[in-house]
């Protein structure tokens, strides 16, 4: 090595680590931006709507939240797989893909608003689901336009367009509570907020569908589709992503639906309180794997193992740990935040809120194991495992709910994480570690560092 090559090497390594360490920062800053606005959003609706509308509000909102996956189809992940495989050839798949998932977002709504006008019951719920309704198609064109910017490395734009959806929810809900509005008019707001964000959507995946743009880790150039791929071949690519999602959404928002269905209104608002900041808290583990590192660990488990032991070894130790603290922080703290920020009429939630804390650390550390089953034909295991966890969930609702309440619901949702856990971890020690060296700490920080 050349006394020129030995100067560069060490800044070359240190302009890698700065530009992970910048990509990461700018997702770290959307994501506290994120929880933070999220987490104000539902303060001021829960302070400013009686609690029985914020109930049915927000299982509206969690039933909303669940059709996404089928309308969204898997399609998110399955870019990111296909780009990670192909490169700049997988373009081929992005035209029928969307076609696709406006086909099922239209189908999910016309259910949802079908549904409203048949319902004779309760004329609110009705109302909120048809309003509510927009928000199923903005997921999908969001959860899309994020993959685009993903496979681009344009991680700045991906902070920013995050951001938009929920600054527009935040400012619906001041405006609820300064002009006294009902959960009917908060709908109206959350729908049009929806109408923006599919527009926003299309402006950033229109150019990816053409063609046009770079792709990170691939030389410039425009991408040129091959040969269109036939339906059932992309049916069959992107269900199993399409059931991962909606067995990771049953954990977070079926509970708050089967309260409000067969407790009451009340004991859904009393459960969505502790899950709103918990789906907050979520976010972090989901930042980080699904929209920095899943395209990287696609690419890294067909050419870079070590890359992959790293991620094993640093990525679940950090996530556990990290979990851990803000568990401690969540239990202790929400016993004083709940009733200081929502009212005494959620001191219901402190207990339920203690128990779910549990989850934190065992998700945390999901999302580590998890997202090396998401590479080298191990997907379908993993969706395998989610979907026991998700009859273990269903099975303890139905069993826990009606001598508990919503504290079984909680008591579920722990239960579920920890089984989720088990299946994932074992697997990975399975199929992808399978008694490989892991690397050493010092191995870890240098690795880190590489340009």
């Amino acid at each position: 090595m050349t006394l020129l090559e030995t100067r560069s090497a060490p800044h070359g390594r240190s302009r890698g680590l700065a530009r992970r360490l910048r990509q990461l920062g700018l997702l770290g800053i959307s994501q506290v931006g994120l929880t933070l606005i999220a987490f104000v959003t539902q303060v001021l609706l829960a302070r400013s709507m009686p609690q029985a509308q914020f109930g049915a509000f927000m299982s509206v909102l969690s039933l909303m939240t669940l059709a996404g996956p089928v309308a969204l189809f898997g399609i998110a992940e399955f870019w990111l797989q296909r780009f990670g495989r192909e490169g700049p050839r997988a373009v081929r798949w992005v035209r029928p893909s969307i076609a696709l998932v406006l086909a099922c977002s239209a189908l999910q709504i016309a259910v949802m608003v079908t549904w409203a006008l048949l319902d004779g019951g309760d004329q609110t719920l009705s109302g909120l689901r048809i309003l509510l309704a927009p928000i199923i198609l903005a997921q999908a064109g969001m959860a899309l336009s994020v993959s685009v910017l993903q496979l681009r490395g344009a991680y700045g734009p991906l902070s920013v367009l995050q951001l938009v959806p929920h600054a527009g929810r935040l400012l619906v809900a001041v405006l609820t509570v300064l002009a006294g509005l009902s959960a009917l008019a908060a709908a109206t707001g959350y729908g049009l907020v929806a109408a923006v964000t599919v527009v926003l959507s299309a402006v950033v995946i229109a150019p990816f569908a053409r063609g046009r743009g770079p792709l990170e880790g691939y030389p410039p150039g425009d991408m040129r589709p091959g040969r269109p791929p036939r339906l059932r071949h992309l049916l069959g690519g992107a269900a199993p992503f399409m059931l991962g999602s909606l067995f990771y959404l049953l954990g977070m928002n079926l509970g708050v639906v089967v309260s409000a269905e067969f407790l009451s209104a009340r004991a859904a608002a009393v459960f969505a309180v502790p899950m709103t900041l918990l789906t907050a808290i979520y976010l972090l583990p989901r930042v980080v794997y699904q929209q920095y590192f899943l395209a990287k660990l696609h690419r890294w488990s067909r050419s870079d193992r070590e890359a992959v032991l790293v991620a094993y070894r640093a990525g679940t130790v950090g996530m556990i740990a990290l979990g851990l603290l803000i568990g401690v922080i969540v239990a202790v703290g929400g016993r004083y935040a709940i009733p200081l920020l929502f009212g005494a009429a959620y001191r219901d939630s402190v207990p339920v809120m203690a128990l779910l804390a549990l989850a934190i650390p065992l998700r945390f550390g999901s999302a580590s194991v998890a997202s090396l089953l998401t590479s080298g034909g191990l997907l379908r295991k993993k969706v395998l495992y989610q979907g026991l966890g998700s009859v273990v969930f269903l099975g303890t609702l139905a069993l826990a709910i009606p001598p508990f309440g919503v504290v079984g619901a909680a008591l579920a949702t722990v239960l579920s994480e920890a089984i989720l856990l088990v299946l994932f971890w074992s697997s990975v020690k399975r199929n992808v570690v399978a008694g490989a060296p892991l690397p050493s700490w010092a191995e870890i920080r240098r690795r880190l560092t590489k340009g």
